[in-house]
């Protein structure tokens, strides 16, 4: 018998027994999860007569436990006597499947700076901070790629790193040629890059304030952070600086000759 123990407590929900569940298909304490803002994702099996579902609630992805009479549930890490965390392979499986196209309307209906040609046959998307040297990384090692016509980035523009950031993202943004100010922008990194406009569009500060929102409630906390399709058509996300082979899957292939 494997004896488990919780820890990393995030919420317990008890005497949930007489909960209407909005969905039959799903226990009560779930239904009630689902009531409070949470997403409910996949079952799976868990040991001790519990069942699992992945759950996603303000950005984070969580396990969650049933118990075997469906009136209670736990949401936490599940350890086993000798401490394995026996939740890291759920999420770590959950944080690398496919994205649902959800996501990618989101993303494709923000703000962005379109940074390549718009007949390219690949688009991807790119939460960028202007004040981010990784994203800055990022932009440099896809100019083969982006030059050549092959991909077009679409750079959603956020303003998370540092107290400058939303004014130089919504300078960017608000510019004649943004993905001509994005480039001087690159350039000139090394030295501070763009300053905040001494005037800024409000409109144009607010669509940085909803990126913001946007990769909040995505659950997405690095930049740059990339959004692109395999090879399958399924939407995937790299969180961080993508490298090597990680690199090529995300421009579609080896660098153009």
């Amino acid at each position: 018998m494997i004896r488990s123990i919780l820890a990393t407590l995030i919420l317990l929900i008890p005497g949930l027994a007489g909960a209407q569940a909005q969905d039959s298909a799903l226990p009560d304490p779930i239904a009630a999860l689902e009531d409070r803002g949470a997403t409910i994702g996949e079952t799976f099996d868990a040991p001790g007569g519990l069942t699992g579902y992945t759950v996603s609630f303000q950005g984070q992805t969580l396990t969650a436990y049933v118990t075997n009479a469906q009136d209670h549930v736990v949401v936490g890490t599940l350890l086993d006597g000798d401490g394995t965390n026996l939740s890291e392979p759920v999420l770590s499986a959950a944080a690398n499947a496919a994205r649902p196209q959800s996501e990618w309307d989101e993303v494709a209906n923000a703000s962005w700076i379109a940074d390549g040609s718009d007949s390219a046959e690949r688009v991807i998307y790119a939460f960028t901070d202007p004040n981010c040297p990784y994203c800055s990384r990022f932009y440099e090692q896809t100019r083969d790629w982006v030059d050549a016509g092959a991909v077009q980035i679409r750079h959603v523009m956020v303003g998370v790193l540092r107290e400058d950031s939303l004014g130089k993202a919504a300078t960017l943004l608000a510019a004649d040629d943004p993905a001509a100010a994005l480039a001087e922008h690159e350039a000139r990194f090394d030295s501070g890059g763009t300053p905040p406009a001494e005037s800024i569009p409000a409109s144009s500060q607010q669509a940085v304030a909803s990126n913001n929102e946007l990769m909040s409630r995505l659950g997405i906390r690095g930049t740059p952070s990339v959004y692109y399709r395999d090879d399958s058509g399924d939407i995937r996300l790299v969180r961080g600086l993508p490298r090597g082979e990680r690199l090529i899957d995300v421009m579609g292939g080896a660098k153009p000759e």
